[in-house]
């Protein structure tokens, strides 16, 4: 290849863990599929232990590619120990990876590893595994030892090195983009042809831009923009970020005599979440990227909904939608929402919890975003 870079191809964000009793790990090994948009001739991986609050210790780190495992190592080293709140680069991994095919990730944590930093996401290419002791070079690990999971511990970059014309499109947001659309975004890239763009997620169940929780209650549900989007957004190759974030500053709080930890002096005036959102585009400027933004999406029937945070959201969706500070407006909520009740989700884009769309409202989501954005 001539003229090649790094370009991540597939990401997360990392987020705290839910405090449990049971959140140390020892003698498990986790695996996670790593699907490649382009061609690359060499890998490597970030592991992130931004949240934790003491180092952790990666035994052993392995890819499975071409029928064969091969080691990663950091600075010549097979483990590496990351401090509390710090990550490690691997050293780059030569290996000549094809467009379409995937590369699974495998690491060993031998001793009581405190599971700390972490983020929950869904889609039709976001599912992993964890097993019980050291299956690094196994390639059919036991039903019997194993468990498909959904939590994605301490992996937040891949990047291959891959010829100079490919990028990444880096989505944002809180647990609407944790779920399904990223990867439907990503598939609809491989389906229309979109060879030279990666879709890579930056997302965490819960988060708000101008809040986040410090209890043990709500502490899983993810860091305030001020302490992401400087951590999460700079990424190798990324262009572009899509950012889709604001409903739980909105429908969060509700009164300490309902929940002391959701006081009404949470919520924000629009001005202030405005200003919020502001504060993204002009740090994803100072990175040079292209920022375009997603409306908020339809919440009539969601367990918190009433008219002054309905009044709320269409006030910061227009917003969105008139601003030049940015490079375009992604209308999710008219894509998604009945125009008979435009407050509400049409009922097959409805999950049925009437925040989060259904997997069908998550597919218009995703082909809701331009293609000249892809190419």
């Amino acid at each position: 290849m001539n003229q090649t870079k790094w370009v991540s191809v597939w990401g997360n964000a990392v987020s705290v863990a839910e405090n449990r009793p049971e959140r140390y790990a020892k003698d498990i090994t986790l695996r996670y599929p790593i699907h490649i948009p382009f061609a690359g001739e060499a890998i490597r991986l970030t592991f992130d232990n931004y949240c934790g609050t003491e180092p952790i210790t990666l035994n052993k780190v392995t890819v499975f590619y071409a029928g064969k495992f091969h080691p990663v190592f950091f600075a010549g080293n097979r483990a590496v120990t990351i401090p509390a709140g710090e990550n490690a680069l691997s050293d780059g991994l030569n290996l000549r990876l094809n467009a379409g095919e995937v590369v699974q990730v495998s690491f060993y944590l031998k001793d009581f590893t405190q599971m700390r930093s972490v983020v929950f996401t869904c889609g039709p290419l976001s599912e992993g595994l964890y097993a019980n002791g050291d299956e690094t070079e196994n390639k059919d690990i036991s039903i019997q030892t194993s468990r498909s999971t959904h939590l994605f511990y301490f992996l937040s970059n891949v990047s291959v090195l891959t010829e100079a014309e490919n990028r990444t499109v880096v989505c944002y947001g809180d647990s609407i983009t944790a779920q399904d659309w990223p990867d439907y975004l990503a598939l609809r890239c491989f389906e229309e042809g979109h060879a030279k763009t990666a879709i890579i997620r930056r997302a965490t169940s819960g988060s708000r831009i101008l809040r986040e929780y410090h209890c043990l209650t709500y502490e899983s549900y993810g860091l305030m923009g001020s302490n992401r989007f400087h951590h999460e957004v700079p990424t190798d190759g990324a262009d572009t970020v899509i950012i889709q974030q604001g409903i739980n500053d909105i429908i969060h709080p509700v009164g300490e005599k309902v929940n002391v930890f959701r006081p009404m002096s949470d919520l924000p005036t629009v001005e202030e979440l405005i200003a919020g959102l502001k504060t993204y585009i002009a740090q994803a400027r100072s990175f040079g990227y292209k920022v375009y933004v997603g409306t908020l999406l339809p919440m009539g029937g969601w367990r918190t909904d009433a008219p002054f945070r309905q009044e709320m959201r269409h006030a910061y969706n227009d917003f969105i939608r008139t601003t030049d500070l940015i490079d375009g407006c992604i209308d999710f909520d008219m894509a998604v929402r009945d125009p008979e009740k435009p407050d509400w989700f049409k009922a097959e884009y409805d999950s049925g919890d009437h925040l989060h769309p259904s997997a069908a409202g998550y597919r218009r989501m995703a082909m809701e975003v331009p293609a000249e954005l892809l190419k």
